[in-house]
């Protein structure tokens, strides 16, 4: 990331406060241990609390390996955009008392009971029994710096994408971002694995040094971002493995390089939040290439 040009983003990213982009997910933590070995913070936003769905389900058979796979990653992917979601509502809140309940948990259940429903019947088509999965659409909210749960890809083994999960002790560290669920991979090893599963990226942790109350916001933000992006880029492996597109460099065109290139502008203005407030401006440049897992 070219540092010639952060003078000016610092400028631009002036006016819009703390409100740059935000994850699976998650809960930042400021102050002793936290996500990613980063230390625990006072302002952290709320995360969904949806059940994990892997872990519930029975032994996937081959054939419907490939679509149970794509609707995990679409459940990852909906947690990822829903803490975005609740990340900008804690900078810069909206709506009524019930605003949440309305505008995020309704519609979310709305989206997993669709997405389980698929999975049921993934499994009944190829003639397998049918699970039942109706209990797991409901999601309430963790307490601010509690990440989310998700269900990662079959092929990331136990402990998570990067670590626990994938960014903090959260989805890197013991949940998606924050003591806690797993953020986008198998954190905490909560979901088996699953034969036929697609590929799923492998990022670097993102692991900070305290980070000061008046940049917590914003760092929270870009954490979810980051959680957010690789929810989408596992989303279209998933997808990649029930439909196969592209030429050998495919992935590496279409899906690593975006992907890097959206992680270093969103390392980058976690650098410049703290750069901003005053702190030691930590150097992420490394943290932007991601592999496949």
């Amino acid at each position: 990331m070219a540092r010639g040009t952060r003078k000016t983003a610092v400028l631009k990213l002036g006016g819009v406060g703390a409100l740059a982009a935000l994850l699976f997910a998650g809960g930042l933590q400021l102050a002793s241990a936290g996500e990613n070995g980063r230390p625990a913070t006072t302002a952290a936003a709320q995360t969904v609390n949806c059940p994990t769905v892997r872990d519930k389900l029975p032994a996937v058979p081959a054939a419907a390996a490939a679509q149970v796979e794509r609707e995990l990653a679409n459940l990852d992917q909906e947690i990822a955009r829903q803490n975005e979601r609740l990340a900008r509502q804690a900078v810069r809140p909206e709506g009524g008392p019930n605003f949440v309940d309305n505008a995020i948990l309704g519609p979310l259940r709305n989206k997993r009971i669709a997405v389980l429903d698929r999975i049921e019947i993934a499994f009944n088509r190829i003639g397998a029994q049918r699970p039942d999965l109706d209990a797991l659409a409901t999601c309430s909210l963790n307490a601010p710096g509690v990440p989310s749960a998700v269900n990662g890809g079959a092929t990331q083994g136990g402990d998570g994408q990067n670590g626990d999960g994938r960014n903090g002790d959260g989805r890197n560290g013991d949940g998606q971002n924050g003591n806690g669920q797993g953020g986008n991979g198998n954190a905490g090893g909560q979901n088996g694995n699953a034969g036929g599963a697609a590929r799923t990226v492998d990022c670097p942790r993102v692991d900070l040094p305290a980070v000061p109350a008046a940049a917590a916001a914003q760092v929270q933000a870009e954490l979810a971002t980051l959680d957010k992006q690789i929810a989408e880029a596992d989303a279209r492996l998933a997808r990649l493995a029930v439909r196969p597109e592209g030429g050998p460099a495919f992935i590496d065109n279409a899906i690593l390089g975006p992907l890097r290139s959206k992680r270093i502008a969103a390392l980058d203005r976690i650098e410049i939040a703290f750069n901003r407030v005053g702190a030691q401006r930590p150097d992420l440049d490394a943290l932007a290439t991601c592999g496949l897992n």
